[in-house]
């Protein structure tokens, strides 16, 4: 049983990081509401912008339709809370990094630093590729395979749904170098067995990307070929940062 001064220490020090928490999570919180009011007013060009690709690979005079009543209220509404979200990922993760990092070692806040920044880089780096390219390839493909006679008109809930999520399904797989050296860190494999299982990686990537995708062949292909060659990113950088006594690892700099 702990002395009466330890047991009042012990509920002193978790009531101070309940308070903390309370405070990052209302920091966050505001932070997102405050770059939420500032997309507000630009929803409707928003949603403008995400349907271009569509409209651009649309016959003349195609358009997009709005069949709910209140969908040309609330699928913008929907947009800007995403674009949001989105563009305050940067104060959402500094908040938990300031709540996490004082509990850190001081090699483990140097190995999270870069990891959190990459991880960013990344998931923004997946959104972009998913708008440039899978869109505009995969719109252009189902254009062209529509039947004689049918008129591609898509509802605008039913469009930002399925954009939303590709651009989740390529933000989330960008993120597969830092899974990987996650993992490394952890000790849970080593970057020679990530060499080895090559084969069966490429075989689950396939699979995946065939699950998460929309049915089409484009855009399981411009998902699986970058995952990847992310994989082999993953696995260089997990030799870099894998520990020097870890088996089957190479030496890193100190």
């Amino acid at each position: 049983m702990l002395p009466a001064d330890d047991d009042a220490s012990a509920h002193s020090g978790l009531f101070e990081h309940l308070l903390e928490l309370r405070s990052r999570l209302l920091r966050a919180i505001v932070g997102l509401l405050v770059v939420f009011a500032a997309a507000l007013p630009f929803a409707n060009k928003l949603y403008a912008w995400l349907a271009q690709p569509l409209l651009d690979k649309l016959p003349k005079g195609g358009q997009l339709i709005a069949i709910e009543v209140a969908s040309p209220f609330f699928a913008p509404l929907k947009l800007a809370f995403f674009v949001a979200l989105i563009v305050s990922m940067p104060w959402l993760l500094y908040q938990l990094w300031a709540f996490v990092a004082p509990g850190l070692y001081r090699r483990e806040k140097r190995l999270a630093t870069p990891l959190l920044l990459s991880a960013l880089a990344l998931f923004y780096a997946g959104c972009a590729f998913a708008y440039f390219i899978v869109l505009p390839s995969v719109f252009a493909f189902l254009a062209k395979v529509t039947p004689t006679g049918v008129a591609m008109m898509t509802d605008i809930s039913a469009y930002l749904d399925f954009v939303l999520v590709i651009f989740l399904a390529f933000g989330v797989s960008f993120e597969l170098p830092v899974a990987l050296v996650i993992l490394v860190l952890l000790g849970w494999v080593t970057p020679a067995q990530l060499r080895e299982s090559r084969g069966y990686a490429v075989v689950g990537i396939f699979v995946l990307a065939a699950v998460i995708t929309p049915p089409d062949v484009i855009s399981q292909l411009l998902l699986a070929i970058p995952m990847v060659l992310l994989y082999e990113v993953g696995i260089v950088a997990a030799r870099w940062l894998a520990p020097s006594d870890a088996p089957g690892s190479d030496s890193i700099p100190q």
